[in-house]
């Protein structure tokens, strides 16, 4: 399923003339926003009136996105721990990659299996699914991050564009980590995912929530708005739209408890706000999710595909 609803300018960045997730062509401007993290750029945000999902205009093409990856502190790639912050993230990962692994446990009922995870990064949450003996392939589009997976956790990744040489029906599991919403070809992904999931798989993937409570407390200094680099701004409502589009479900939802932490730190950050400010707003953030999961900064969704 190619997306239609947008086009490529000679300026090499991705114009829509209509919602990239669902396709309808009532889209409004949200808001400006500012890169923070890298380039400094301004960007506009849109948002789709019908499905909610919020989506970056005129962002940098696939060919022409790279620049913007490259920091030494984008930790994802690079693995720094240079900054209060990428420390931090550093010694939560620890812990995160073993709740993930568990979780990819419970929803397969499973010990052992095949597991892809595209977007690996550096490759930690492999690792931790090989040691406990799964089958564990990874997808990376960035050859320094490929490189940094190879000697820091022996995990051999190959680039995206093997996705579409996958055996069919073959993944226990395909998980996309804060992956999709950096994705191009958006639909021809999640029609390739639903494809080499085995008939009981799982597609996990784990997104911000632009409905959260700190996003609206951030407003435009939200730091997983993440412009140029994150595509899409997915809601719950726009995630749920968009599987079903592709014949699958939503069958649960996990909240990512210190994200809201996290990104409070950078929004502050970006802000030139304090650290105790961004522990405050994490912590709301998660006391409202508490009652209601759908209000968590990042939430893991858990699709299967419908029978």
């Amino acid at each position: 399923m190619t997306n239609t609803t947008a086009s490529v300018s000679a300026k090499s960045v991705v114009h829509y003339n209509a919602c990239p997730v669902c396709g309808s062509e009532q889209i409004k401007l949200f808001s400006p926003v500012k890169d923070y993290s890298i380039s400094g750029e301004v960007f506009e945000v849109m948002e789709c009136i019908s499905c909610s999902v919020r989506f970056t205009q005129n962002a940098p093409s696939q060919e022409e996105i790279g620049p913007y990856y490259k920091a030494e502190h984008y930790i994802s790639h690079s693995d720094s721990n240079k900054g209060l912050i990428n420390r931090l993230y550093q010694k939560v990962r620890h812990v995160t990659v073993r709740k993930k692994a568990n979780l990819i446990e419970e929803i397969t009922n499973k010990h052992e299996g095949e597991v892809l995870d595209v977007g690996c990064g550096t490759g930690y949450f492999l690792a931790e699914m090989k040691s406990r003996g799964w089958t564990a392939e990874g997808l990376e589009p960035d050859p320094d991050a490929r490189t940094l997976a190879a000697s820091v956790n022996n995990i051999q990744s190959s680039d995206i564009s093997h996705l579409f040489e996958i055996r069919a029906g073959s993944k226990d599991a395909v998980t996309l980590w804060h992956v999709l919403e950096h994705v191009h070809q958006l639909h021809d992904y999640m029609k390739r995912f639903k494809e080499i999931l085995a008939p009981d798989g799982k597609l996990v993937i784990a997104v911000p929530n632009y409905t959260s409570y700190d996003s609206r407390h951030y407003g435009t200094f939200w730091a997983a708005y993440d412009v140029p680099r994150h595509l899409y701004h997915f809601s719950p409502k726009s995630l749920k739209i968009l599987a079903e589009r592709h014949g699958m479900q939503v069958d649960s939802l996990h909240p990512m408890w210190y994200d809201s932490f996290y990104v409070s730190m950078l929004s502050e950050k970006y802000k030139k706000g304090s650290m105790v400010k961004a522990g405050i707003t994490g912590l709301i953030s998660n006391f409202r999710t508490f009652f209601n999961k759908e209000q968590c900064s990042s939430l893991i969704y858990v699709l299967s595909v419908k029978i």
